[in-house]
């Protein structure tokens, strides 16, 4: 914005009515003698210029307070402005007017006359006051002023010869006020607060003040510029200066540590065997780092993104162990029974053996703690020859960790995947993901999405990692995937595996493991020898029944490596041994039994009791139930911590038993003349499912004919209201559940019987399996009369 002087002669020779059309301008403020262009958009604006034009082309221009409002009231602009005359308008192709006005005289808003369709306003003309004689103090005072403006013009580029003219030909103090004021870019209340002081004097002593603060933060500005400009050219001095030293460094022969390091790396890309696209995008990738100045934050990614590129084993893989009988000793050798999981590993060998680009299969390993899945996926890569590695995904909640970052981030990695196939250095290791049943999701992603392309062969071809950003090959790798139980695993992922189900150990299985592999390396693991410590079979089984109830191993690792350290103590205070042990040493060094058989701590004889089965997650467990018939008003009561469909099961076998009201002999209004409450023991631990339908029914009709249970007979299946048994799951965890208690007949749902081939013929051999369709057969075994 420019203003100039005029010799319009103000008001003297134009009379001002006191009643004048009103326009609201935003984000300037005019002064007197000032000639400004406005644009004029604003409906009540418009209406105020026309209204002006049919006149005397007068009108009120004032400032608003806060310019983002498009429609301001009263309260909402000074009352301080000017009269200006409009000497020009221009109607615009968008429908605003460009108005050319001169300002005439300073005056104040007294009162609205109308607000609406534009503002008309009763105004007051304010003479500004006049000094009789200019003192040598202002006369001083102006010549600062001159000499401040000249400078921050100068400093902002903007300096203009006619204007210093002016500056230099003004003799009032106001005036030059005014005209310095208009020319500098000050906040609108620093110039309104100008506008406002009539005192000419104090008008230029405040301007004054504010050229004082502008000249300080121009000079700053300048000085900020200045220094940039340097720092801009002093860095493309030092590049230039680099380049034609490294060129130097070359003609010599002198090549200098990062040219070598340059070297290195094109000679580890040449050598490298990959796909021809990353090849190429590798190679983008260095010639960009070449010309990268070596401190730039930049060059530290592209380095790491390179090195990971160079480090993976794109077409680098082991060769595959095809000798079967081998690899079956190296699995016997590791492992005792898991007989089902080792004919899978020998089949895929088989048929890796006639087919090389077979794909790897996807196994999931679903069993109890302590059986050996995760040792099972080393023995697989012991007995393939191949790499192992191993990925705990307990917990996972980021996405990311198994995709990966993008190189934007800072601190950016590649996923767990890619990561893994660099530390085994080979595209064909067998791969562990351990816990897949505890994966997790928050707003950080869900893992177990992501693993859904890793885990299928039809896919993981193209495996994209986000930090790699570039397709790898993982239909060459072996997965294997654990988990305790299958129901938390989604569906679609669980879709895309082959899962083998291990259960727990049976007693003699268990003795021959811990005589195999848990004694000798808990004997060697606290520096005994066998000279020392003799573990018999029959030590063993009661360190099994005695000290730990699981379907594993693992505690039972724990017990014997706790004699073993107790006896390691005597060696070491200089006893020679050998140490014997037996019933009466055991106890010395494990303590009292921690568990007793099952049998010995409950006997069923009498009415109302019944053994069931049940699976959890660490194996079967025996499963007793409790009824008792008491005076009442027909209620049913069930404790002991029991989930919805576990109630629902007893809610359907007392329907049972009352349609067998006439086979029971009772009356007909007996039950609304009893309570009968349903007890399960280990009242602190949840139970729940349909498993135990038939033994509830069975526990409430014993309760009802007063006959008892026979002892060495547990049950398992779910109850329709007619009577019917269903099907159930976890046949094998109950039956080893049942051998721990010492029970010999365990009767199974009929459509159950096709699983008794999965359980081993030892234990078959031990129990007597009695497949039933219905209750009737269930009442006529179990009842001893």
């Amino acid at each position: 914005m420019t203003s100039e002087l005029n010799d319009f002669h103000d008001s003297e020779g134009q009379e001002i009515p006191g009643e004048l059309p009103l326009m609201a301008v935003r984000d300037v403020v005019i002064f007197n003698y000032m000639i400004i262009p406005l644009f004029v958009g604003r409906p009540a604006s418009v209406g105020a210029v026309n209204d002006a034009m049919s006149k005397d082309k007068l009108l009120m221009l004032v400032t608003q307070r806060d310019a983002s409002l498009d429609e301001p009231q009263a309260e909402d602009m000074y009352d301080v402005g000017m009269v200006c005359m409009i000497m020009r308008t221009l109607k615009l192709p968008d429908g605003r007017l460009k108005v050319l006005v001169q300002a005439l005289r300073k005056a104040r808003v007294e009162s609205f006359v109308q607000e609406e369709p534009h503002h008309i306003a009763r105004i007051e003309l304010i003479q500004d006051e006049e000094e009789e004689e200019v003192s040598v103090e202002m006369e001083a005072l102006m010549r600062n002023v001159r000499e401040q403006t000249e400078k921050i013009l100068s400093l902002k580029g903007i300096m203009s010869s006619d204007l210093m003219v002016i500056l230099n030909n003004v003799e009032e103090p106001g005036r030059l006020a005014d005209l310095v004021v208009s020319n500098l870019q000050l906040k609108v209340s620093e110039s309104q607060s100008v506008l406002e002081t009539f005192d000419p004097a104090l008008r230029l002593k405040k301007v004054a003040d504010y050229l004082q603060k502008e000249l300080e933060v121009s000079t700053m500005q300048a000085k900020i510029q200045s220094e940039a400009k340097e720092e801009m050219s002093r860095t493309q001095r030092e590049y230039y200066l680099r380049e034609q030293l490294q060129a130097l460094k070359k003609e010599l022969g002198d090549i200098d540590d990062r040219s070598q390091e340059m070297e290195e790396l094109r000679d580890r890309l040449a050598k490298c065997r990959m796909p021809p696209e990353v090849k190429k995008e590798a190679a983008k990738q260095l010639k960009r780092l070449e010309t990268m100045h070596p401190d730039a934050s930049e060059a530290s990614i592209v380095r790491t993104y390179i090195d990971w590129i160079l480090d993976l084993p794109w077409r680098k893989g082991t060769k595959d162990r095809i000798d079967l009988k081998l690899a079956k000793a190296v699995l016997d050798e590791d492992h005792y029974g898991l007989e089902k999981v080792k004919e899978r590993i020998l089949e895929y060998l088989a048929v890796r053996s006639l087919n090389k680009t077979t794909k790897g299969p996807i196994l999931c390993f679903v069993g109890p703690p302590g059986v050996g899945k995760t040792s099972l996926g080393q023995s697989i890569a012991r007995a393939m020859g191949r790499k192992f590695h191993r990925i705990s995904l307990g917990g996972m909640h980021d996405e990311a960790e198994i995709r990966g970052h993008r190189r934007t981030y800072i601190g950016a990695m590649p996923g767990r995947i890619i990561q893994g196939l660099k530390t085994a250095g080979a595209n064909n290791p067998v791969f562990m993901f351990d816990e897949i049943d505890k994966v997790g999701a928050d707003y950080r992603g869900d893992p177990s999405s992501a693993l859904l392309e890793v885990l299928d062969p039809a896919q993981n071809t193209d495996f994209t990692d986000h930090y790699l950003n570039m397709p790898f090959d993982l239909s060459k790798v072996m997965f294997i995937t654990t988990a305790n139980m299958a129901d938390t695993i989604p569906a679609p992922l669980y879709d895309r595996m082959e899962v083998i189900r291990l259960a727990g150990y049976t007693l003699e299985e268990k003795v021959e493991i811990a005589r195999r592999y848990l004694v000798p390396r808990q004997i060697e693991e606290n520096g005994l020898t066998a000279k020392h410590l003799k573990f018999d079979d029959v030590v063993l089984a009661k360190i099994i029944t005695n000290y730990t109830r699981e379907a594993g191993v693992r505690n039972l690792e724990r017990e014997i490596g706790t004699i073993c350290r107790k006896n390691a103590r005597k060696v070491a205070e200089g006893s020679k041994g050998p140490f014997p042990l037996t019933d009466r040493t055991l106890s010395k060094f494990l303590g009292p039994p921690k568990f007793t058989p099952e049998s010995e701590t409950e006997i069923i004889d009498q009415p109302g009791m019944a053994t069931g089965l049940a699976w959890t997650e660490v194996g079967g467990e025996i499963l007793y139930i409790e009824i008792s018939i008491l005076k009442g008003r027909g209620n049913l009561t069930m404790t002991g911590q029991l989930g919805d469909v576990m109630k629902e099961s007893a809610q359907a076998a007392l329907s049972f038993c009352r349609s067998r009201l006439k086979k029971l002999k009772l009356a007909d209004n007996y039950f609304e003349e009893i309570d009968i409450h349903v007890h399960v023991p280990a009242g602190a631990i949840p139970k729940d499912g349909p498993s135990a339908g038939v033994t509830i029914a069975t526990a409430m009709y014993s309760a009802l004919s007063r006959k008892k249970v026979r002892q060495d007979v547990a049950m398992t299946g779910e109850i329709t209201l007619r009577g019917r048994v269903l099907p159930i799951g976890g046949l094998k965890e109950k039956a080893l559940a049942a051998l721990r208690a010492g029970i010999t007949t365990v009767i199974i749902p009929e459509q159950n019987k096709k699983d008794l081939v999965e359980i081993p013929e030892d234990l078959r051999k031990k129990i007597k399996f009695v497949p039933v369709k219905n209750m009737d057969r269930i009442l006529s075994i179990v009842f001893q009369d």
